[in-house]
């Protein structure tokens, strides 16, 4: 069975892009203390920023995708309306808290329906 991986250079561009992110907020005095007059203050929540597609085919009912951050091989179940050799397209997306990476986020897309959405860790 084919076993699916993402870039290492994506993966680490949406990294940056949250770090980023994280920094211009803190820079702008967006995540501040409570101050009344301002009213309710930017509390920092998941950010998730998208690193990647690639291209899937499924094998035997399943598609199965090496997955960043130390989270290791997972092989996810596809619905049997879409038998072997059926094409779709698995996203990965990164999620963080801070600018820390906490999280990945997958989706697999079949024919323009999303089939799986799953997310590992903190998302």
């Amino acid at each position: 069975m084919a076993e699916y991986s993402f870039n290492e250079e994506a993966i680490q561009g949406a990294i940056k892009a949250a770090q980023a992110s994280h920094d211009a907020a803190t820079a702008n005095n967006k995540l501040t203390s409570f101050d009344i007059s301002q009213g309710v203050p930017m509390q920092p929540g998941t950010l998730v920023v998208g690193a990647e597609c690639i291209s899937v085919t499924v094998e035997n009912g399943q598609i199965c995708i090496n997955l960043p951050l130390g989270i290791g091989k997972y092989c996810f179940t596809i619905p049997s309306v879409f038998p072997s050799g059926t094409v779709g397209q698995a996203c990965l997306s990164i999620c963080t808290t801070w600018g820390i990476p906490t999280g990945v986020k997958v989706t697999v897309v079949i024919a323009g329906v999303t089939v799986i959405s799953q997310s590992f860790g903190a998302c």
